[in-house]
């Protein structure tokens, strides 16, 4: 169900590793918590972001939640497309619903996180 080359953290946000540059997004399973995505607060192109560092904000439906990046690096490009259709979070949250990329400060963060497999046991540990 998740993508076995993304790295994971358990603030339910995922990874992508292309280069020297990281995809970052969230994971199916947040977009089920939050329900319907309503907005997306992008930070600007050149933001330095830290470990964990809150990379912007989704509004849903239900909630509203803080999005945090699991690897530091400088935001180069972030999904527009969301500003008008914020609901892509929802209907392709590997894919298209993608949010910033970065350029990857130290890839040795990754090590932190999980694997695919790692996610999904940590997820039956959270799901009813």
């Amino acid at each position: 169900m998740y993508p076995t080359d993304f790295f994971y953290s358990k603030d339910h946000e995922w990874v992508k590793i292309e280069g020297d540059e990281a995809i970052i997004g969230i994971t199916d399973f947040a977009q089920k918590q939050l329900g319907d995505v309503v907005y997306v607060e992008l930070p600007p192109v050149g933001t330095e972001l830290d470990v964990h560092q809150t990379i912007g904000v989704v509004e849903s439906v239900k909630a509203v939640s803080d999005i945090y990046s699991p690897v530091a690096g400088r935001v180069i490009a972030v999904n527009e497309n969301l500003n008008d259709s914020p609901e892509m979070l929802n209907s392709d949250p590997h894919g298209k619903g993608w949010i910033i990329r970065l350029k990857i400060k130290d890839k040795a963060d990754t090590e932190k996180l999980m694997t695919a497999t790692d996610y999904e046991k940590f997820l039956e540990g959270i799901e009813p």
